[in-house]
């Protein structure tokens, strides 16, 4: 497997520390239409060693997943990926969350010695922020009451049985990221990929290796499954990590640092060199420490550095043969 990040922001600086802390690969968010947009961001990455791997975030879908899309969106999306693949990027992380990205109703809840993390508690969901966007210290979500499970399955299969193809042409995987917090109603938005049922369901829907899951470990944990058995479950369908731990269930919970979860990481760990898991994994969310107030909540630098270390430890402990 390959150690990744996002970088926030991607300048030099933060691209050089993440090199020198053993990361290989780059996740960058979609920087626009247009194949020299994402030339620039593959050439700004590749002068620190480092390899352009996943496009995440801010795709042109919206409209897709409440089946409004009037074409554009969806040709967006087959001219991004047939770019990937002239460009030699090779995965695209999406989600189907209508109407939100991840949400969070607190940005500051305490973590080990006052770091501070995001948490989610629904009973105080009217306080919801929703995060996920550069630059962003969260705003509310809107809402688009209406859309009912079978409409959302409709649309995704749909999206499925057109994108799919371009993808397995132009050597990209697509991998579905869940719902979070993964619950089946929030805000008047139903969503749908919030069980590893859901995820069963999904790559089903048009069987390929190029129709994949990200395994966002924080999420699944939030569901209440066992992680290490689920990576086992879900199997050869994984072909992108996300790696963080909660503390609490998808109706109230906290993030943790990376090494003060109650998940057991090192197992989960085995189980990804179990199943052949050979791509990327990137820290998700990280705690803000001390004098990164003003950062994106979730992902500022100091630490992500500690997970770096934290995460090549465990990749480098748990090569070999599990006990």
């Amino acid at each position: 497997m390959q150690l990744a990040t996002v970088l926030t922001p991607e300048s030099p600086n933060n691209l050089q520390l993440a090199a020198q802390c053993g990361v290989t690969d780059v996740v960058t968010r979609y920087p626009g239409p247009g194949r020299d947009k994402l030339a620039a961001a593959k050439r700004r990455v590749e002068q620190f060693g480092l390899r352009l791997s996943v496009i995440e975030g801010e795709l042109p879908i919206e409209n897709i997943k409440r089946g409004k899309d009037d074409g554009r969106e969806l040709a967006a999306l087959k001219s991004l990926v047939k770019d990937m693949g002239e460009l030699g990027i090779p995965l695209l992380c999406y989600n189907f969350m209508a109407g939100t990205d991840w949400v969070r109703t607190r940005l500051n809840a305490l973590e080990r010695a006052g770091a501070k993390v995001t948490a989610f508690r629904l009973a105080d969901v009217e306080q919801a922020i929703l995060l996920g966007h550069e630059g962003s210290g969260g705003s509310n979500p809107p809402q688009h009451e209406g859309i009912t499970e079978g409409e959302l399955w409709a649309n995704l299969e749909s999206l499925l049985r057109e994108l799919v193809p371009v993808a397995e042409q132009a050597g990209v995987t697509l991998a579905m990221h869940p719902d979070d917090p993964p619950l089946p109603q929030l805000l008047g938005n139903t969503r749908i990929m919030n069980s590893v049922e859901g995820f069963e369901r999904m790559v089903d829907l048009v069987p390929s290796p190029h129709n994949a899951i990200c395994f966002c470990q924080g999420t699944f944990a939030e569901m209440g499954v066992d992680v290490p058995g689920t990576i086992r479950r879900l199997g050869q369908h994984i072909k992108y990590v996300h790696c963080r731990d909660v503390r609490g269930t998808a109706e109230d919970f906290a993030e943790t640092f990376h090494d003060n979860g109650p998940t057991d990481m090192a197992a989960g760990f085995r189980a990804y060199h179990e199943i052949g898991f050979d791509g990327p994994i990137r820290p998700d969310h990280v705690p803000q420490l001390i004098g990164e107030d003003d950062g994106e909540p979730g992902y500022t630098m100091q630490g992500r550095l500690f997970a770096y270390g934290y995460l090549r430890g465990l990749m480098h402990a748990t090569a070999g043969p599990s006990s």
